[in-house]
């Protein structure tokens, strides 16, 4: 080789090395300037982990405290697919052995490589932390988290609706309240060591979650229990399709009750269709028949159209209106045959043919305008969502016939708490009261931080036409169609409706929906209510409103008044100026909880007793107390349970409220069989359990009074 030819090819090797040290360079430029940040944060990733912080969701009570929908503790389990390696086999198989569900199921979560992290298990007992030991596999988490306790079941399930398994709000009050209850997660960020083992890193703030606050709403726990118990008796005795009801504050518009049958139960959505979570007290509409001349009537009162004497042709029950050449235009008919009738005896018979004669007189600009005034046609503005406002036509649009057919409730769409209220106008000596469901909102140590007070819509009628119409819908319960809502000793006045069902553009032979809208004491009245039936059969001849759904209106009504020293007690008194804070449930807590828990409202304790348990209390638990209220603890020594146990209470003898929150202190879960004091429960009180073991209680109405929740 030539002397040149070798310096070419050294000089070409020289070249290529000094090359490959630029691009060397080059690349080191880039990974520790220009794209220094993207490495460190891959590289802070792999010793670095946020582990969120959830907060609790806030709770929510009745209006007399006491607990409706709470949380508890539980655990959930999330894994790493990339970390968990050759571990796969035994994690599946002890997740499999723990929870009794396929090995396969688990596999195919710890199988997906392309994902950091995947949920093995979300929301389960406590105790079954021991048995996982999250700690011994590499790449599995184990976070505490919380889920929501119902603590009456099925009670007011449409109403206060449920939540996802993230805790976020999917109906009802879970839904409207949501962005108040779930509060605000917090997060700790985690290093790994040279073990692999995750410990808090203390070059990062721990973020604290702010726990939701809870709600106190207008509902009365014992009240919902009466109309759903009566609701669902009278629904199955005349084999309707379903049924709802409703009460409520006349004078304040506070809702104490909304139920629908069949009901839902909040802790187990997931078999529940999107038909049957539906509050159809707001989100249905129905041609409501014959409890739509409130109207008609309050039109031609506050107009001194038509006096109460005033006599007219009833036509023995089937009239023919023509039109001025003679021609028939309709035939109005009336379920029994009667001749004259003066307006108040029409109202009490409930004849059509009355209303619709004095519908002509009334003129469709005044029917039009007083129904608009009751509320019809427009959504009442409920604290809830998923309200429609019916349909209420205006009178340019109205055919030959609509005038006649809507004074006695056809031709027209409304909602049942539409109705409600327009009876509660009358009840409150004509003034529409707009209708409310929550009552106060609660931080987390009990203080109100905001409270919502009765609102005024409009004046209806004057206070002359509203007594005359309580005079009327008293004649109805006493001599009309509504003899069977009457209660004795108390003072009832209602009206009864049976309405054809329209559906697909036409009326459905022997289809109904049946009515009662009542309020009592008839004289201060302080519940209005209604019952509506949904498709009662026909054929049984027992369907009409009178017949099926005034029964049910009685018996709630009985069972109301025989609680109730509660009709003295004024609701408006919500507007208090001072402020007052729940007295919690502390029984069985040890003493050292039942302190903080005191502390926590403001509030004092005094011990009895040289035990280390609450066994009793004053005042009682759901007391509103003024903020350094001294609650007296009677005490007595109980063994305290080995880690992850718990002794079981005696509840035998309580009302089902109290037993259910007992238990929950103790960590305990309920199944109920029937309805107010618990007679029997197993296991027997003394035993010591695993937390989170369900006791079954066996309940029995307490003698002369309600079955409900005390």
């Amino acid at each position: 080789m030539d002397p040149k030819t070798a310096t070419r090819r050294t000089l070409v090797v020289k070249m290529g090395i000094l090359a490959l040290f630029a691009i060397v360079a080059l690349r080191l430029v880039q990974i520790q300037v220009i794209d220094a940040r993207l490495y460190q944060e891959r590289a802070r990733r792999q010793y670095e982990a946020k582990v969120e912080l959830p907060a609790d969701r806030g709770s929510l009570y009745d209006r007399n405290g006491r607990i409706l929908v709470a949380n508890a503790r539980c655990i959930s389990y999330g894994a790493d697919p990339k970390m968990v390696g050759n571990a796969k086999l035994n994690i599946a198989g002890r997740f499999a052995a723990v929870f009794d569900k396929p090995r396969s199921m688990y596999l195919e979560k710890l199988n997906q490589d392309d994902r950091h992290f995947v949920w093995l298990e979300r929301r389960m007992p406590q105790q079954s932390a021991e048995r996982i030991n999250a700690g011994e596999f590499e790449g599995i988490v184990a976070m505490n988290e919380s889920r929501r306790i119902y603590h009456y079941d099925r009670l007011a399930g449409q109403l206060l609706g449920f939540t996802d398994i993230d805790n976020k709000g999917l109906s009802g009050i879970e839904l409207k309240l949501d962005s108040l209850l779930r509060g605000t997660n917090g997060s700790v960020t985690m290093q790994k060591d040279g073990l692999g083992r995750r410990r808090p890193s203390t070059d990062y703030p721990r973020m604290e979650p702010i726990d939701g606050l809870s709600a106190m709403l207008t509902i009365d726990a014992e009240y919902q229990a009466i109309v759903e118990e009566e609701l669902r008796k009278g629904v199955e005795r005349n084999q309707a399709d379903g049924g709802l009801a409703a009460m409520m504050d006349p004078k304040t518009g506070e809702i104490l009750a909304m139920a629908n049958y069949p009901s839902i139960n909040p802790a187990e959505p997931s078999g529940v269709s999107q038909a049957e979570t539906r509050n159809r007290v707001i989100t249905d509409a129905f041609e409501p028949g014959s409890v739509f001349k409130i109207v008609t009537s309050a039109a031609a009162l506050d107009r001194n159209l038509v006096q109460p004497v005033q006599k007219f042709d009833a036509e023995q029950g089937v009239y023919v209106v023509r039109l001025p050449n003679g021609k028939k235009r309709n035939v109005i008919t009336d379920t029994h045959k009667h001749g004259i009738l003066t307006f108040e005896e029409a109202m009490e018979v409930s004849s059509n043919i009355v209303m619709a004669k004095i519908s002509d007189i009334v003129g469709a600009e005044a029917l039009y305008v007083t129904a608009r005034n009751f509320g019809f046609g427009t959504e009442t503005g409920i604290d809830l969502p998923g309200e429609i406002s019916g349909e209420l036509k205006k009178p340019t649009e109205w055919s030959g016939t609509t005038l006649n057919t809507m004074a006695y409730g056809y031709e027209v769409a409304v909602t049942p708490l539409q109705l409600l209220a327009a009876y509660a106008a009358v009840a409150n000596r004509g003034v529409l009261m707009k209708p409310f469901v929550i009552r106060q909102i609660m931080n987390p140590a009990g203080e109100v931080v905001q409270e919502f007070q009765p609102q005024v819509v409009r004046r209806v009628v004057n206070k002359s036409t509203s007594e005359t119409l309580v005079r009327f819908f008293r004649g109805v319960v006493e001599r009309g169609t509504g003899t069977m809502a009457a209660v004795k000793g108390l003072a009832v006045a209602g009206k009864t409706g049976t309405s054809r069902k329209f559906v697909d553009g036409r009326y459905v032979p022997g289809s109904y929906t049946a009515s009662f809208v009542g309020f009592f004491p008839a004289e201060n009245p302080a519940v209005v209510c209604l019952v509506m039936l949904d498709n009662p059969p026909a054929e049984r001849g027992v369907y009409t409103g009178g017949l099926v759904s005034a029964p049910i209106f009685k018996a709630i009504a009985e069972k109301i008044a025989a609680t109730s020293n509660k009709f003295a007690e004024r609701p408006a008194q919500i507007a208090s100026a001072v402020p007052r804070v729940a007295v919690p449930d502390l029984s069985t807590m040890p003493i050292d909880d039942a302190k903080a828990a005191l502390e926590a409202r403001g509030l004092d304790a005094q011990f009895k007793g040289n035990g280390n348990v609450v066994m009793r209390q004053t005042p009682e638990p759901g007391t509103r107390a003024v903020r350094g209220t001294r609650v007296t603890l009677n005490t007595a020594p109980v063994a305290v349970p080995a880690k992850g146990f718990t002794t079981i209470p005696d509840v035998r003898g309580l009302p089902v409220r109290r037993a259910v929150t007992r238990l929950a202190l103790q960590r305990l879960d309920a199944a109920i069989t029937g309805s107010g004091m618990v007679m029997a429960q197993s296991p027997l009180p003394g035993e010591q359990t695993r937390a989170g073991t369900r006791v079954t209680l066996r309940c029995a109405p307490r003698a002369q009074s309600s079955p409900a929740l005390q």
